[in-house]
């Protein structure tokens, strides 16, 4: 199955988890598409000065990949900074946040898979 750019179902969506500004959701794949408990499959844009709040991931993990971009993900109440080819990984009741603290917009594949 392949899901071109154009063909992406998005989403805008503000104060996402408590955060700042705006994050676009382009979702590449819907749940239903997957034979595994996937929730989420999307490219999320953060502008700079937008964020993702704290939140915490019980019974699933989260697979960040940095596209693009660079800012800090809070990582259990560290803030790290992250950039293009970075990936992170949140689950097993982990909490992380993120924020575009750059110039240009921070693009992040993410995928959450349950279990």
């Amino acid at each position: 199955m392949i899901t071109r750019t154009g063909e992406m179902q998005a989403e805008n969506r503000e104060n996402m988890r408590g955060g700042q500004g705006s994050v676009k959701l382009e979702h590449w794949f819907k749940p239903e598409d997957f034979g595994a408990k996937v929730r989420l499959c999307t490219r999320m844009t953060l502008a700079p000065g937008s964020s993702i709040g704290s939140h915490t991931h019980t019974g699933e993990d989260e697979i960040y990949l940095v596209l693009a971009g660079s800012g800090l993900i809070q990582e259990n109440g560290a803030w790290v900074p992250i950039s293009a080819g970075d990936a992170i990984l949140t689950g097993k009741g982990g909490t992380h946040g993120v924020e575009n603290n750059g110039a240009e917009p921070l693009v992040i594949a993410a995928v959450i898979i349950q279990y």
